[in-house]
C-alpha cells in the first residue's frame, strides 16, 4: 500500500532504524523467577538504506516485497514506483547476517518489469491506452528462480483491478493470471476490493504449485476499515492453482484494530495484512502493519491454519457478527515486531524466508517501504524464526 508523504513526514521523524541494546543490572530476589517460554522471534539484527539513494542509474525506494532463491544465493526486491521516477521494476541483492548482526545490503542488479509487448509498463503521465500502471506489491521466486510471479494494486482510476502476474528472471512478461471477476471493483465502487487495499500479500507453497493471495483490507460488501476502536472486516485470501490459474479456494481472516489513535487532528489511522508467507504446506504467516498520523508504524505477525475456516470463494458477501466473520480462520500472535528491539519500525511491507543460521535456525527478513519520503528509509530487520513459541491465541 502506497502511503501519501505527507501522512508520514508527520509520524516519521527518524529515517532508519537503530539496534537498541538493553542492559539490566544484577539484582537481589528471594527465589529465582519462573521459567518463561523464549520469545517467538529473536533479533538479529537491521540494516538500513537512505532514502533517494541512488542505485544502478535508478532511485531506489518503494521496496514493497521481497522474496530469497536458495539455489543462485540472491535476494529479489521489488518497488512499487509507478513508473513516475523510473519503470516498475525489480533489484536482486545480497543480504548476509550472522547469529547476532546484519550487514548493510548490496545491491547488485535491476530489470524492468514488461508488458506483454515487451515494453516497460507505462508512466502515468503518459498512459497507453489497454495497459494499466501497475503499483507493484509483492513478489516471489518461482522454484529455480528462472522466473517469478508479482501482484499490483491495480490502476482503479483507469479502469483496472489488482493483477497477478508472471515474468521472467530479466523482468519479460510471461502471463497474466485470471483472477475471479470478483477482484475487480464495481462500476459504482459498492461491491469488491477498495483502492489502494487490495493485492498487498503474496505466498507460495513449498511445493511451488499454489500461489496465496491476500488482501490488504475487506472487499467493501465485507465489512469496515479498522479503526482504533474496532477491528476490520474480513479480508480475503485466495488460494491460486499456478498451473492451471484456477482459485481453489478462499480462507477469511479479521485485521486487528488500528494500534494507536492518530495523535493530530487530522491524517489517516489504519491497520491491514501487508505481507504473507508460507510456513509449511497448511499454514501462512500473516504481517499486519498499522499506521496512525503523529504516532507513527507498528505491525504483528501472526500465524493461521489454511485448512481452517470455511471456503468463501463463492461467497459475494462475507456473512458477519459485528465486526468478526464467524466463519474466519483464527489466528496465533507470534510476536509483535514493537517489542523486538529493532527500534523505531518503518512501513514494513516484505518478508520472506533467508538462509537458516549454522545451528539451524530459520530465519525470517522484513523490508520497509520507504514510499520515496525523505523523512522515512528502507529499512531490513532479520529475526531467528522460534515456532515453537508461538501459540499466544488472537485479542
Amino acid at each position: 500500500m502506497r502511503q501519501r508523504p505527507w501522512g508520514c513526514r508527520a509520524a516519521c521523524a527518524a529515517a532508519s532504524a537503530a539496534l537498541l541494546t538493553a542492559c539490566t543490572g544484577a539484582r537481589q530476589a528471594p527465589e529465582p523467577a519462573p521459567a518463561t517460554a523464549p520469545p517467538a522471534l529473536r533479533l538479529i539484527g537491521t540494516a538500513a538504506i537512505a532514502p533517494g539513494t541512488e542505485v544502478l542509474g535508478t532511485t531506489f525506494g518503494g521496496i514493497s516485497g521481497i522474496d530469497y532463491d536458495p539455489v543462485r544465493g540472491r535476494w529479489l526486491l521489488i518497488s512499487d514506483d509507478r513508473s513516475a521516477l523510473q519503470p516498475v521494476r525489480i533489484y536482486t541483492a545480497t543480504l548476509r547476517y550472522t547469529a547476532t548482526q546484519m550487514e548493510a545490503p548490496a545491491i547488485t542488479g535491476t530489470a524492468p518489469l514488461r508488458q506483454a509487448s515487451g515494453a516497460p509498463f507505462p508512466s502515468p503521465r503518459r498512459p497507453e491506452p489497454g495497459v494499466d500502471v501497475p503499483d507493484a506489491e509483492a513478489v516471489r521466486w518461482l522454484p529455480g528462480g528462472d522466473g517469478l510471479l508479482w501482484t499490483s494494486e491495480g490502476d482503479f482510476a483507469r479502469g483496472f483491478g489488482p493483477q497477478l502476474r508472471e515474468a521472467r528472471a530479466d523482468g519479460a512478461w510471461v502471463r497474466n493470471f485470471p483472477l475471479p471477476a470478483a477482484f475487480t471493483p464495481s462500476a459504482d465502487r459498492q461491491r469488491g476490493p477498495r483502492a489502494n487495499a487490495t493485492l498487498e500479500g503474496l505466498a507460495l507453497s513449498p511445493d511451488g504449485r499454489t500461489a496465496w493471495l491476500a488482501m490488504e483490507a475487506a472487499w467493501v460488501q465485507d465489512g469496515p476499515r479498522p479503526t482504533p476502536q474496532a477491528p476490520g472486516g474480513p479480508l480475503r485470501i485466495t488460494a491460486i492453482d499456478i498451473a492451471s490459474g484456477e482459485a481453489l479456494r478462499q480462507i477469511a481472516y479479521v485485521p486487528d484494530a488500528v494500534a494507536h489513535a492518530r495523535r493530530i487532528p487530522w491524517g489517516p489511522q489504519w491497520n491491514g495484512v501487508s505481507e504473507i508467507l508460507a510456513d509449511g504446506p497448511h499454514h501462512l504467516l500473516v504481517l499486519e502493519r498499522s499506521y496512525s498520523a503523529g504516532a507513527g508504524f507498528s505491525a504483528r505477525l501472526y500465524r493461521i491454519d489454511t485448512r481452517a475456516g470455511s471456503d468463501t470463494l463463492a461467497l459475494p458477501a462475507l456473512k458477519t457478527e459485528g465486526t468478526a466473520l464467524d466463519t474466519a480462520t483464527p489466528k496465533t500472535l507470534v510476536a509483535d515486531l514493537g517489542q523486538l528491539g529493532a527500534g523505531t519500525l518503518d512501513n514494513l511491507e516484505g518478508m520472506a524466508w533467508g538462509p537458516p543460521l549454522p545451528t539451524g535456525g530459520r530465519v525470517i527478513v522484513f523490508v520497509s517501504d520507504d514510499n520515496f519520503n525523505p523523512a522515512q528509509a528502507t529499512q531490513f530487520i532479520a529475526v531467528e524464526y522460534r515456532p515453537a513459541a508461538t501459540g499466544t491465541a488472537a485479542p
